[in-house]
């Protein structure tokens, strides 16, 4: 049985439950004092305990979700569910339209295609699925362009059999990083004027526009008070990482990579067993938690090499605890967080949604002799 820090075989993520709670707190008390509300992203850690413990905080209309296999997740918990992205694939809109039968569900669109795909599905199955339609507010990533090309989609979505439009959604994902918060604020205004914009012009339209939903944790308390926005889905806030760490928000490391230090080969530089393989290094290397003058200075598969003084006390066998820089691609990497009270192991927690489950349940799948899916 593990039951403290020393015991946890490593690599390993560990999160400070108190810490994780205080963001949730937090978060929580904000948008409890505006007319806007909180859609946490559950993308951002995958695990069923910590979005459970977001909803019972308080201020939540639902969660965000970035895949189906998140959703799927997430329904046995939440009724509430909006994938903040275009289902396009194989089975994808046939396995919301499935979820659509139990927990109220709402989907990003951002062509006919999208919608025509859905709109099947949902018909097939006999249910309704909500639809908002993506706006491209700056981030050029998904999304048609605010104004007339979002409220031409708006209209076809509303007279397309089998899902609802409930509103509109923008993602302000090229401005939530920006160090400065004058430029932040700046920006963040800006992007959200096309959203909110296009929201009246869907209404005088004579559709109707519920939702409009955007925000992340750079921005959640700009977005989160801009007249007509009603729903954020920040989520890195809960855990946090180095990236959101440099801006001017109010919550605090609750998670870390755990790892054993493996090697001392000089008295400047020591070597531990948790690499990129469990932790990425998109937005930088990660930094160190209680050896002062430690620095990570490079990340391999397998290893990570840290310099620290040469007087250090650091031996081998020792833990290191390493703030990584982008959740929740980190988060990915693993199959449970191991909670912390101190030192103590009080919880082992489920990643239930991490990678691609549709996959593993494919290899699953029962096969005839003549090589077609059995059905169950």
């Amino acid at each position: 049985m593990i039951d403290h820090v020393r015991d946890i075989p490593t690599p390993a993520l560990v999160l400070d439950v108190a810490a994780l709670d205080r963001n949730i707190r937090r978060m929580a008390d904000f948008f409890a004092q505006g007319a806007c509300r909180l859609r946490p992203h559950f993308k951002a850690h995958k695990t069923p305990e910590i979005a459970r413990r977001q909803l019972a905080g308080g201020s939540c209309v639902g969660l965000t979700c970035a895949t189906v296999s998140e959703a799927e997740a997430a329904a046995e918990f939440c009724s509430d569910l909006l994938i903040a992205n275009e289902p396009i694939g194989p089975g994808k809109c046939e396995r919301i339209a499935a979820l659509a039968r139990r927990v109220r569900m709402i989907v990003a669109v951002d062509s006919t295609a999208g919608l025509g795909a859905i709109s099947a599905a949902a018909r097939h199955a006999g249910v309704a699925v909500g639809v908002l339609i993506d706006l491209n507010v700056g981030q050029t990533r998904c999304g048609v362009l605010p104004g007339a090309a979002a409220v031409a989609l708006a209209k076809e979505a509303a007279s397309t059999p089998g899902v609802r439009l409930r509103g509109v959604m923008g993602y302000e994902g090229h401005v939530v990083s920006l160090p400065d918060r004058v430029e932040r604020e700046a920006r963040t205004r800006e992007a959200m004027a096309g959203l909110v914009e296009t929201a009246a012009l869907v209404r005088a339209a004579g559709l109707r526009c519920d939702i409009l939903s955007a925000g992340g944790t750079g921005t959640y308390d700009i977005s989160g008070r801009i007249a007509g926005i009603t729903e954020i889905q920040a989520g890195s806030y809960v855990l946090m990482d180095t990236d959101y760490g440099r801006l001017d928000v109010p919550f605090e490391q609750a998670f870390w990579a755990l790892g054993t230090i493996i090697s001392r080969p000089d008295p400047g530089r020591c070597v531990a067993d948790c690499g990129h393989k469990s932790m990425t290094k998109d937005h930088g290397l990660p930094t160190v938690r209680g050896i002062e003058g430690a620095s990570v200075v490079s990340l391999n598969d397998e290893h990570a090499t840290i310099t620290i003084p040469s007087d250090s006390t650091v031996a081998i066998g020792d833990r290191v605890f390493l703030r990584p820089s982008h959740t929740d691609p980190t988060i990915n990497l693993h199959d449970v967080f191991y909670a912390l009270e101190g030192e103590k192991v009080v919880g082992v927690w489920p990643i239930a949604a991490r990678g691609y489950p549709e996959h593993r349940r494919n290899e699953m799948q029962p096969r005839r002799h003549d090589g077609h899916d059995q059905e169950n």
